[in-house]
């Protein structure tokens, strides 16, 4: 029975026949991978909770006030609930700068050059100092316990990925340390998807991440014509669930088990 039992389950990986039912975390699992979503236009933001609650596995979920498929903004009252569910569901939390502020580059004096994504400069390419750069890694902290009564973990990611050392030293000074992602956990959902199908990042991500990857990926993307989440994750999900990955928190057991890993420049 056992033998069968195996044969079935390999049977199902390379066929992709699963059920989806929740498959649990496997004891003897020897592996660890790190889930990170950013915000981004939250159109799958409740497909990805689902798969999430129903797969039995924790992400950590990196904020901004960006704008969402519904015209409102991901901090605003109205995504309130969605963010106490997941709370309440043990996810971890971090900030990804209130109006989703872009590295353009270092300036003078130690400062450097942000470009808002929203917000009342949008668009602006503003000079922060330290001080003003905490307040955007900060505001998302204490919108986030208004909403949940709980802070976030003192982790941030810089959108896009974008950084220079400049930057991090004054995250670390505002007391956040910075979570980048490893090459293989790109995830390509915001890649073109004529020329990068789901079907290949799928394969792709299953067959390369390796232990102590972390992974990034978005609540919802305007430019992918084709989700990635509603037809990738919970496969991706299984298939490294029967690789003999289980699915850690940043930052405790990054800070216990491995050294922080460089983020990809790849994001838009």
């Amino acid at each position: 029975m056992k033998r069968y039992q195996i044969a079935l389950s390999a049977a199902a990986l390379m066929f992709g026949c699963f059920s989806f039912d929740s498959i649990a975390q496997t004891a003897s699992c020897n592996k660890t991978v790190y889930l990170t979503f950013d915000t981004g236009n939250m159109s799958v933001a409740q497909k990805v909770a689902e798969i999430l609650k129903r797969q039995d596995v924790k992400a950590t979920f990196f904020l901004a006030n960006e704008k969402t498929f519904r015209g409102d903004y991901a901090l605003d009252e109205s995504w309130k609930p969605f963010w106490q569910e997941l709370a309440i569901e043990g996810h971890h939390f971090g900030s990804h700068t209130y109006d989703h502020d872009y590295f353009v580059k270092d300036g003078p004096k130690g400062q450097v050059f942000e470009k808002p994504q929203f917000g009342p400069k949008a668009g602006e390419t503003v000079l922060y100092n330290e001080a003003t750069m905490c307040k955007h890694i900060r505001r998302v902290d204490q919108r986030f316990q208004e909403m949940t009564q709980q802070p976030l973990q003192k982790i941030w990611r810089a959108p896009g990925g974008k950084t220079s050392p400049t930057l991090i030293r004054m995250g670390d000074m505002c007391g956040y340390q910075h979570i980048g992602w490893a090459n293989a956990g790109f995830l390509g959902d915001e890649l073109n998807s004529d020329k990068h199908p789901n079907s290949v990042l799928l394969e792709r991500a299953s067959r390369d991440i390796r232990d102590g990857d972390i992974t990034m990926a978005h609540l919802g993307i305007w430019s992918r014509k084709d989700p990635w989440a509603p037809a990738v994750l919970e496969q991706l999900i299984v298939n490294l669930k029967q690789r003999g990955f289980c699915f850690g928190l940043i930052p405790i057991e990054l800070k216990e088990s491995m050294p922080p890993k460089k983020s990809v420049d790849q994001s838009k």
